[in-house]
């Protein structure tokens, strides 16, 4: 096993717990098996002590023995022979059982022996014990050799018998009791050796105890807190949030694994925000390039859309922190390209070594010229094959090898925000250059679409936060409304130009012609809708609304419908006010600019007649704002 894993398999929390579950298991077991030890160490100590006791009991038995002769013997010198056989076997039976309990004690002292145990608990005492044993052993053999001499005299008598037994008691009580003592200290030494034992396995298992809830605490307990609490968090919509790694162990994997979850939640969501906000395709492409750069390999993005005839990819727009030789604009072959490989299989393509790739395959241009351009691996994503255009975000990187089958799940995961954003911002890019182009047409100059765009950004801002909108006004709303406010007057596009640039004043079939401008406005944009809903999106009707109706009255009396007060989209209600404020304070061919003061008396002079009174306030609450916005780009 190699070292890494190995540490990694010490530090899994499955082995960790495992581990110290079998310790606790063994210290039970071996306290179990102590306790039956100990009671089987009992039953053999108990024999020993009763035999013990026997010694004891066989002293006492010869003294009594020996006090009742000489108290109810016989009062003759010599000894009558019945009584002298009588009073011998007996002290003789006495003294052959203290012999055969002797070595009864002998042999259970030096049982381990025999059985080859060497346990502490039965031989930590044997040596002195069998000493003390054989010590008392040889007092009884001398005594009983003494004694047998005093039978063995011809004249003997039971006097001579109790004398030599008194002379010997207190020397036999004596020996019998140091024997008991030492007996005794045996077992309370045994007894001590026990409890010692039963004290460390409890402490040995406190400590194992303590040491698994301290495991269990910092790496079971806390973590999976921790973890469920940033999985709340996240629910809750506290994408981005971190948690603690504190091991190794399956839960420190898990916390890594959701550290990384959340991340890329945070990232999807960010980047996904960031271009929805996005008001070109250059935004958009920047956005990707900025938030996808902690997701994936990246440090060049482009995107290649195929021409109506199908026949070329044009580079429309790239972003990169580094060097590129490759330029916006540049084209490259559409047949049997990678590119149109990718947009065909509808399936991001991936590239591992565009070296290779572009060796292998001569009409892999673009891959080639990738390659020369100092990236090494390549990701082709198609953004759309719907409609009449198609498109395919190039990501690339200098390293080889450098994408794999997360980044192409994650690249599927997203499409579909991507695609529309992109979808969106082709579409509102397309059609913001024909409102400048209508915008050039006209006599208007300088930043009016930016500014009367600013303008009516900051006038729905107001009318979101105070008065009878605000249920209508959205972050969303405000968003749509300075995005779609510049293609106003986008129906000029279909004036002529005898009309649109005469110099003087209209004559009443001129002015008719002039006021179809908004419902020109409208076609082109419900066509634009049209388009857009073919593929599953709808984003026009903002602009519809202000193309239609930002010629309309609040009294009825604008074109061309003629509609009236609410009727009116407020997008469009909103949009007038600023056109108008914007026209007034600034320089035209035909007049000089008004003052802000001269503007606003005109406005509030037609406020309930041409604007909205609602609008009107909110212009007056906006001022502030809206007078930062005109001294960067007043025209003047």
């Amino acid at each position: 096993m190699e070292r890494g894993s190995f540490r990694g398999w010490v530090r899994s929390l499955s082995v960790q717990i495992s581990s110290a579950l079998i310790l606790l298991f063994l210290l039970a077991s071996g306290a179990v098996g102590l306790t039956v030890y100990e009671l089987e160490l009992r039953k053999h100590d108990y024999v020993i002590l009763n035999l013990a006791g026997q010694l004891r009991s066989i002293t006492r038995n010869i003294t009594n023995e020996t006090l009742h002769y000489q108290r109810h013997g016989e009062k003759s010198s010599m000894m009558n022979s019945v009584d002298a056989e009588y009073f011998h076997s007996s002290i003789k039976r006495q003294l052959d059982l203290y012999t055969k309990i002797v070595t009864s004690l002998r042999n259970r002292l030096l049982e381990p022996e025999l059985t080859g145990r060497s346990d502490p608990l039965y031989c930590s005492w044997d040596e002195a014990s069998l000493k003390q044993l054989d010590m008392t052993a040889d007092a009884w053999q001398q005594f009983r050799g003494g004694l047998e001499g005093v039978f063995a005299q011809p004249e003997a008598t039971i006097e001579q018998a109790v004398i030599y037994l008194q002379q010997n008691e207190k020397p036999l009580i004596d020996i019998s009791t140091q024997l008991s003592q030492r007996l005794q200290e045996m077992m309370e030494g045994k007894l001590s050796l026990v409890i010692l034992f039963n004290q460390v396995m409890l402490v040995a298992a406190l400590i194992v105890v303590s040491v698994l809830l301290t495991l269990l605490y910092y790496s079971f307990s806390r973590p999976l807190r921790m973890t469920v609490a940033g999985f709340e968090r996240v629910s809750q919509g506290d994408f981005g949030h971190q948690i603690e790694v504190g091991s190794e162990n399956e839960l420190g994997r898990m916390a890594g694994t959701f550290n990384a979850l959340s991340g890329r939640l945070n990232s999807i969501f960010r980047l996904t925000d960031r271009i929805n906000q996005a008001t070109s395709v250059d935004e958009s492409l920047r956005f990707v390039f900025e938030e996808f750069n902690v997701l994936i390999p990246l440090d060049w993005v482009g995107m290649m859309v195929l021409s109506p005839d199908g026949q070329h990819f044009e580079l429309q727009r790239l972003y990169t922190d580094g060097e590129t030789t490759l330029c916006e604009g540049d084209t490259f072959q559409a047949t049997g390209s990678l590119l149109a490989k990718a947009m065909g299989s509808k399936e991001p393509l991936h590239i591992p070594v565009l070296a290779e790739t572009s060796a292998a395959n001569p009409s892999a241009e673009f891959a080639d010229r990738l390659d020369r351009d100092g990236r090494q691996s390549a990701l082709f994503y198609p953004l759309s094959t719907e409609g009449s255009w198609g498109a395919v975000i190039a990501f690339a990187y200098s390293e080889p090898d450098a994408y794999n089958a997360d980044h192409l799940e994650l690249l599927s995961n997203i499409a579909a925000q991507i695609s529309h954003s992109f979808e969106k911002n082709l579409v509102i890019s397309a059609i913001t250059g024909l409102a400048r182009l209508a915008e050039n047409r006209d006599p208007e100059t300088g930043d009016h679409l930016v500014r009367m765009a600013l303008y009516s950004a900051k006038v729905a801002e107001e009318l979101g936060s105070e008065g009878p909108y605000q249920s209508e006004i959205s972050a969303d709303y405000v968003r749509d409304l300075h995005r779609f406010a510049p293609m106003h007057d986008i129906g000029k596009v279909g004036i002529e130009d005898g009309i649109l640039l005469k110099p003087g004043r209209l004559d009443a079939e001129e002015r008719t012609e002039m006021e179809r401008h908004p419902v020109i406005g409208g076609e082109v944009l419900r066509g634009c809708e049209a388009q857009m809903c073919a593929v599953g999106h709808s984003m026009f009707k903002i602009g519809i609304e202000i193309a239609e109706g930002h010629h309309e009255r609040f009294d009825g009396q604008g074109y061309p419908n003629g509609v009236a007060g609410e009727t009116i989209p407020l997008s469009a209600r909103i949009v007038a006010v600023a056109d108008v404020f914007d026209a007034l304070t600034s320089r035209r061919p035909y007049k000089d600019a008004w003052s802000v003061e001269r503007a606003l008396s005109v406005i509030d002079e037609e406020s309930g007649q041409h604007f909205d009174p609602e609008v009107v306030k909110a212009l007056h609450r906006a001022m502030p704002k809206v007078m930062a916005i005109y001294d960067e780009l007043k025209h003047v």
